[in-house]
Order: structure tokens, then C-alpha cells, then sequence
């Protein structure tokens, strides 16, 4: 069965100017580098758009502006990453009346659940609470809500749940997926320095953190692991690891949101309570991204869509 939805769908930043302000028109320049590397979808305001820093009004704000930047060209969803049930729906309704093709749903950001069964309801609650479809977004090491295989079977009877994103960095759970729900869900991989291993045992798409500041690499990598070009996919992900491991820090906003600077997609400004890194972990960090941008393989002349 065809998967609802596939491809490369990057999580990309809320880039800001340096008084914490929204910047939507580098938000928009990043978006069509993006669209040109070949990407499917776009994944906004997710945690690397920094979802909890927005006021509500802010994250409408966001929305409605890139519905007109994207024009339809890819799959544009946005997080719900509410602190409560209502407030999920609620947001959940309002982006389907602004026209977005769907949303990657997070438990409730502040409240981390010892319980499945509270998790089941939260999820249950919003997809019925809506008509749009829905990635799940499984990050049991972040959010404290571990939907397991055996979960996920129990939310297969929701018809708008179309897609799961499996962060659990555990690489054993896309094999357990398969066996327990078969091809009832798209399968994303979540885990940047994961992407490979993910591959090989069987996905539909990726959401991706560190390759926004590498479009052009971070696509032609995927379309290396669709044709099963699997040195030539090793090879380039040699490369590629260093990086993709900025997307697994606890800093992973800063570390990212500095790479798409150095690769001048955007600036490195964060909303607080984040700050910007300074010192020590700043020049380490910075040496990982120079060092990525020196070494920077040469792709074949097809896959060069992204840069200027």
C-alpha cells in the first residue's frame, strides 16, 4: 500500500531576528532553498521551530504566512505541541480552517506521563477533534510518553492518524513497527544520526534536523537509500554523521539554528528561555560545522538544486 504520505518532510527553524522577534521572511528564504533541494513536506514550528517559545498568536502568525510562501508545492504541517488537551484542539481546528495539509502531533509538552493510557486519550482526543490526518510523534527520551509498537496498534482504528515519527532511538523499534502494524502507518525516522540505520530496515520518510543546513547533501543521501545505493549512501553519511549528531543534543535548536547560519540559511537567534551559545561550546560546535563545510563531498550535478 501506498504510504499517505513520504519523502524527505524537514523540520525546519522559526528564524528570528536577534531581539526574539518573529523573522518571516527568513523563514520564507529558507523555505524555498528547501523546496528546491526536493524535499515533500515541511514540518513547522515542530521542537526545532521552537513550538513552546510561541504565543499562540505568534504560531497562527507563522501558519498563515507560509501557506502562502509554500503555495502548495509541498505538504506543509505544522506541530501541536499544546501544554493541554483543550489547547491542542483548539489549535489543531484553527489550523484546519487556515488550510494546512496536516499536523505532527506531540503529547502535552510540560506533563510527562508514567500512564499509556493518558497518552492514548490525549492522541484519540485531537485526532477526533479534527479532519486533518496526522503524523504521531513518538520521542519517549524528550517527552516522557513512549507510544510502543503495541500503542500504535491500539490507535490504528483513528483513520486521520496516517503517519508516525519514531524518535525513541532505539533502531529495533522499525522492525517491531512492521511486525505489529505492518503498512498501517507511513513510517518516519526522526533521529538524524539514525537515518541509515532506519533505512535499511524499512521507512517512508524522514523527518529531518541537521540537513537544513545541508539541503542539497541531506536529499541526495535519501534518494541514495531508495535506490538501495547503499556504499554510496554509506560513504556520504560518513561525511554527514558529525553533523547529524547536532540534531541529538539537548541544545540540538542552538547547534542546528548556528549550522543553517554558517551555511547562510539563517541566523542562529533563539527565543528565550534558550540563549544563544557562547564560549567553549560555541567554538566546539563551530569546528563540527566548519569542519562538515571544508570536507563538503562533491554531488553529482543533478543533485545541486538547492544552492545559489
Amino acid at each position: 500500500m501506498k504510504p499517505f504520505w513520504s519523502g524527505v518532510f524537514p523540520a525546519i527553524t522559526t528564524q528570528l531576528h536577534k531581539d526574539g522577534s518573529l523573522d518571516l521572511e527568513g523563514t520564507a528564504a529558507h523555505v524555498d532553498v528547501l523546496i528546491r533541494s526536493g524535499v515533500s513536506g515541511l514540518v513547522f514550528l515542530g521542537s526545532l521551530g521552537e513550538n513552546q517559545s510561541m504565543t499562540a498568536a505568534e504560531k497562527r502568525e507563522v501558519m498563515e504566512a507560509m501557506l502562502g510562501v509554500v503555495g502548495g508545492r509541498v505538504k506543509l504541517l505544522s506541530g501541536v505541541a499544546e501544554s493541554s488537551l483543550a489547547e491542542a484542539v483548539r489549535y489543531t481546528r484553527d489550523l484546519e480552517k487556515l488550510g494546512v495539509d496536516g499536523v505532527m502531533l506531540m503529547p502535552p509538552m510540560i506533563y510527562k506521563s508514567p500512564d499509556p493510557a493518558e497518552s492514548l486519550h490525549h492522541f484519540r482526543s485531537v485526532a477526533r477533534s479534527t479532519g486533518l490526518p496526522i503524523m504521531i510523534y513518538n520521542n519517549p527520551i524528550s517527552y516522557g510518553h513512549d507510544i510502543t509498537p503495541e500503542l500504535f496498534a491500539k490507535l490504528a482504528s483513528e483513520k486521520n492518524f496516517v503517519a508516525l515519527k519514531e524518535s525513541s532511538g532505539n533502531v529495533r523499534r522499525i522492525t517491531d513497527l512492521h511486525n505489529v502494524v505492518g503498512g498501517r502507518y507511513a513510517i518516519f525516522t526522526g533521529v538524524d544520526d539514525l537515518a541509515l540505520e532506519a533505512s535499511i530496515l524499512g521507512i517512508d520518510g524522514w523527518v529531518a534536523g541537521s540537513g537544513i543546513a545541508f539541503p542539497d547533501e541531506n536529499q541526495h543521501f535519501w534518494e541514495l537509500t531508495r535506490k538501495g545505493a547503499w556504499d554510496e549512501a554509506r560513504e556520504l553519511y560518513r561525511w554527514f554523521t558529525p553533523l547529524l549528531h547536532l540534531d541529538t543534543h539537548p541544545k540540538f535548536v542552538q547547534y542546528i539554528k548556528l549550522a543553517v547560519q554558517e551555511t547562510g540559511l539563517g541566523k542562529e537567534w533563539v527565543r528565550a528561555p534558550r540563549l544563544p551559545l557562547s564560549g567553549a561550546e560555541r567554538k566546539a560546535v563551530l569546528k563540527v560545522i566548519h569542519d562538515g563545510i571544508a570536507s563538503r563531498p562533491k554531488l553529482p550535478k543533478k543533485a545541486q538544486k538547492a544552492r545559489p
